[in-house]
């Protein structure tokens, strides 16, 4: 990478650059620029009020106050006359969306990065949804402090005009020094603002029965607030007020709990991230991002003096819970300054490469075979990555000739008002193509618009051709869709020779017995799953993302279902594990490469299907988690673990048993990647869409009768 890529960073107007009394951007920053590569290429510019500056390159923009303009457009022109002579490579802009379009279309070479500090749902220029798609488009990245804040800023938007791979989460970070837990004191800190926002006013009313009750505890309070005064007086009580950064550190050193109560919604949480990076026992509220600044500590989900009380006595009372949580804080710490500006360097090395790679792996031809599916033409790629492309992908691989038929796409394009729904049209071009390109074997997915008459002239025209179909929703009696998936199996078992489907057919009691009915995995394709989350250090620990139909795209207005439950039950009842989950909660669907943008940074799949679990039966969804190197999560009564051992995947009873699981495994990586490097190495050898497709074509021609294949040696 080019270590002379020139930046620009530009702080929020009145964003004091200075130790001697900084915002929580500019303490960021200054941490950052520290320890980055990139420190003598960047100038940093702001508006600081003092004269002491952080050791950096800096220029400081003054403007005068005219009430008849904007004093952040000011700013940004003032910034624009030094940026225009720099002419750098990469602008990056903190916590003022709206800076973007002051500065948008003004310079040559415009690539911006943003980095939200706070809610972006409550910031000029990002507020509303035409706000948001506008900064996707213009941003090179936009950086969020925490999952929640990325989480805010995708409310409302509809994931087909959303590239994921712009959006990062970067947390904030903190020093981590040698913390000496033997020379801790009995003191209880509370830094921030004195307000009722920051639940100050809770926290003192509890401070004050626990101090009344256990003399020999003091508390230390550091910060102010000059609006709203909130004065709690006991000897053993200090206020110190404003203090600089060093001394706030070295009181959490000192400091055995540390709380952090917050009313309001926090984006991240600059002092409990600190707390736990100097082992303080933490007490946080259940707001916003904090619950992702710590790995161990107590949460608050009912916020309330009594319940501050009793949590900060608690702590007292018990040396041993305590002594845990302090040394479990420290040491499960993670987010150092040198570990998320590496994160951030390498967004920035980023920015000059391009790795996009195409490659066609062919062999000679062996039989022609025309697969008919639906391959999402209309969809604009949204829809690219199914399990129709995967087999397709292993057809070709075999050698076939493989003729791709989109049944969906042409019923669509050739709808009339004298052919209504475009059916009839689309029989006629499937006729015509078999006349015409007479393949060994015709090979439906869900083509539910072919019809019985269109197969019937094909077998009597071409009496030699195999007809086969496969089959993936769910085929559950108690489970969706069942009469209606039922009748799409049974609608052309006439002229059909095998049924391949994702569920055992053992457990499916209308199978017709004159047809060879078998079991295919959900295939894995080496072009698809191309993540390896095992080899890596992951921040979330669970992904899950839940769909109201593929073709739909977005979620249905009120509609709940079990999955969602469950779902909420899980969070609520499995604390301090970071949830990744889409479709729930006004959080759009996510598809194509988002899709992978997103999980790519989790731990842990659920493999969790609608209905009950069926023998064998999951969703392409298995295929997402265990190719790309998570821990898939599965119901025991799937009975998959015919196939994998518990080393390999994680297979649960209850959700009970489900949660205790997640909580293991999150808390040992060298678990967590075994079982995930395991499950995705046997994955990708016994299920690939290579081997899917290959038995598929062997059985359907009945061809090869003497090979194996795992799950068909298993079933037999």
């Amino acid at each position: 990478m080019d270590s002379r890529l020139k930046i620009s960073i530009l702080l929020p107007y009145k964003e004091n650059f200075s130790p001697e009394y900084p915002g929580a951007v500019s303490l960021f920053l200054n941490d950052i620029l520290k320890n980055s590569k990139y420190k003598n290429n960047a100038i940093v510019y702001g508006s600081t009020n003092f004269d002491k500056i952080y050791k950096h390159k800096y220029i400081n923009i003054n403007i005068k106050k005219n009430i008849f303009k904007s004093q952040n457009k000011e700013y940004v022109e003032e910034f624009l006359k030094n940026e225009i002579k720099r002419n750098s490579d990469l602008i990056e802009i903190h916590n003022r969306p709206i800076y973007v379009k002051y500065l948008e279309g003004k310079l040559k070479n415009n690539n911006f990065i943003l980095y939200f500090h706070n809610d972006p749902l409550s910031m000029s220029g990002s507020e509303s949804v035409k706000d948001r798609l506008y900064l996707i488009s213009k941003c090179y990245k936009i950086i969020f402090n925490s999952i929640w804040s990325k989480k805010r800023f995708l409310q409302d938007l509809n994931s087909e005009e959303i590239d994921y791979g712009k959006l990062l989460v970067i947390n904030q970070s903190a020093k981590k020094d040698k913390v000496f837990f033997n020379k801790k004191k009995k003191i209880i800190t509370f830094v921030g603002k004195l307000n009722r926002s920051k639940g100050y006013d809770l926290f003192g009313k509890a401070i004050i029965k626990i101090l009344n009750k256990y003399s020999d505890w003091q508390s230390i309070v550091i910060g102010d607030e000059p609006r709203d005064k909130l004065n709690f007086e006991h000897k053993n009580l200090k206020n110190l007020g404003f203090v600089n950064h060093a001394s706030v550190l070295d009181y959490y050193k000192k400091a055995s709990i540390a709380v952090v109560c917050s009313r309001w919604e926090e984006p991240f949480g600059r002092t409990s991230l600190e707390a736990a990076a100097n082992g303080c026992a933490v007490i946080i509220s259940n707001r916003g991002g904090l619950p992702e600044t710590i790995s161990d500590g107590i949460i608050l989900n009912e916020l309330t003096s009594d319940n501050i009380y009793k949590s900060i006595e608690s702590l007292i009372v018990n040396k041993k819970k305590r002594f845990s949580y302090q040394k479990l804080s420290y040491e499960n710490f993670y987010l150092t300054h040198r570990f998320i500006t590496k994160k951030i360097d390498i967004v920035r090395d980023d920015f000059n490469k391009l790795n996009k790679k195409f490659f066609i792996n062919s062999d000679d031809l062996k039989p022609k075979i025309i697969h008919v599916t639906n391959f999402n033409e209309r969809h604009n790629g949204r829809l690219f990555f199914n399990t129709g492309k995967r087999i397709n992908n292993g057809f070709i691989r075999s050698g076939s000739s493989v003729l791709e038929f989109s049944d969906r796409d042409i019923q669509k394009n050739y709808k009339s008002y004298s052919d209504i729904y475009g059916s009839k049209i689309l029989n006629e071009k499937l006729l015509k193509t078999c006349f015409n390109y007479k393949p060994d074997l015709i090979v439906l997915g869900h083509a539910d618009l072919v019809s019985r008459d269109t197969l019937g002239i094909i077998k009597e025209n071409l009496p030699k051709i195999k007809i086969s179909q496969w089959f993936l929703d769910p085929l559950n009696i108690k489970g969706p869709d069942y009469q209606k998936n039922k009748r799409r199996i049974l609608d052309k078992t006439e002229y059909i020779d095998c049924n391949f489907l994702t569920t055992s057919p053992d457990v499916i009691k209308f199978l017709p017995n004159k047809i060879n009915n078998y079991f295919i995995p959900n295939p894995v394709d080496s072009s698809f799953e191309t993540l390896n989350n095992y080899k890596k250090s992951c921040e979330n620990d669970v992904f899950f993302a839940i769909s109201h139909g593929v073709h739909r795209g977005n979620l249905k207005y009120k509609r709940i279902e079990g999955r969602e439950k469950f779902l909420k039950r899980l969070m609520n009842m499995t604390k301090n594990i970071k949830f990744d989950v889409y479709g729930l909660d006004k959080i759009q669907p996510i598809w194509a490469d988002n899709y992978l943008k997103c999980i790519s940074n989790s731990k842990m799949g659920l493999n969790l299907s609608r209905g009950y679990p069926l023998k064998y039966y999951s969703s392409d969804r298995i295929v997402q988690i265990v190719g790309n190197g998570l821990v898939t999560l599965i119901d025991e009564k799937t009975k998959y673990g015919n196939f994998f051992n518990k080393d390999e995947m994680v297979f649960y009873k209850n959700i009970s048993d489900l949660s205790e699981s997640i909580l293991k495994i999150s808390k040992d990586e060298k678990l967590r990647k075994s079982i995930a490097k395991k499950g995705r190495d046997k994955y990708f050898k016994y299920f690939n869409s290579n081997i899917v497709a290959d038995f598929i074509i062997n059985k359907s021609l009945e061809i090869n009768k003497k090979k194996k294949y795992l799950w068909h040696n298993l079933q037999n």
